[in-house]
């Protein structure tokens, strides 16, 4: 297996994207899977390297990437050091960093273009990053499938507090802790004036409404983060998709940080073999 890790890609933002490329080395041109981490996560979370090694022994180009303002560094991508990068993000930045993934990937110039098809590409986001995939999915031809694994259906509803957010306008900065790191992690208010001037385009509900390629949403039934009744919500504002629900399932479908097993654990296992016969279809 080739295993390509830590790729720095240039993005619109001034900071690099730090990206991770698995496939076999057989040939075969290998349809495209693009994986997009959430709030807080990075590319080298938990079991995610599991994964990309999944898809690639299934035959596929599996790209996971970080986020070029989720505050991890070249030197440091698990950790975030970089914390006015993490104060800086907004939803904007994110779907820019995709799209630099998507035209890096798509460039005939790639040292990847001869083993790789073009033609399939498929997004997969796990919870913030299922509502930017739904988002771009919606915007971009290029894209062939859409999967979303325990996806948020609605950004606005995060910022609902009235009085949190006319502090948060008051003091151009509120903190949330890194139950992980234990960091505090800064929030600019221009992350929430980013959402309000684009808020049409970064209304999830719209976008799935727009999707018609095949859609695959996957939630558990015991998501204490995001609650089941969204992914719901995904599949009534898109009828076509499919929804699978995972009984007993986590908001990381039974993962935790750091992974020391050689195994995913038995949620995951579903998830992956489920979005690989989701694709393969």
């Amino acid at each position: 297996m080739i295993r390509e890790k830590n790729f720095l890609l240039e993005g619109k933002h001034q900071k690099p994207i730090v990206t991770d490329v698995y496939f076999q080395p057989t040939q075969q041109p290998k349809p495209i899977v693009i994986f997009c981490h959430g709030y807080k996560g990075f590319k080298d979370w938990g079991y995610w390297d599991l994964v990309a090694r999944e898809f690639a022994s299934n035959g596929y180009c599996f790209i996971k990437f970080n986020f070029s303002h989720n505050g991890g560094t070249i030197e440091q991508p698990i950790d975030f050091p970089d914390l006015e990068a993490f104060a800086l993000n907004n939803f904007s930045i994110e779907l820019d960093d995709v799209n630099s993934v998507i035209n890096w990937i798509t460039n005939s110039e790639n040292e990847f273009s001869k083993t790789i098809d073009t033609s399939n590409i498929t997004l997969i986001g796990h919870s913030r990053g299922g509502g930017i995939v739904t988002i771009k999915a919606s915007e971009d031809k290029r894209i062939t499938k859409l999967i979303t694994w325990a996806s948020v259906s609605d950004f606005k509803a995060r910022f609902a507090d009235e009085k949190a957010r006319a502090y948060w306008k008051s003091q151009g900065v509120i903190h949330v802790e890194n139950s992980r790191t234990k960091q505090q992690l800064p929030h600019y208010y221009q992350f929430y004036e980013d959402f309000i001037e684009n808020e049409e385009r970064f209304t999830i509900k719209t976008s799935a409404e727009k999707i018609e390629i095949p859609f695959l949403i996957i939630h558990g039934t015991n998501d204490p983060t995001v609650d089941l009744k969204e992914a719901k919500a995904l599949h009534t504002w898109n009828p076509n998709s499919k929804l699978l629900v995972i009984e007993e399932a986590d908001h990381v479908f039974g993962g935790k940080h750091p992974w020391e097993e050689k195994k995913l654990p038995q949620h995951m296992k579903q998830v992956v073999e489920a979005s690989l016969k989701f694709i393969k279809n």
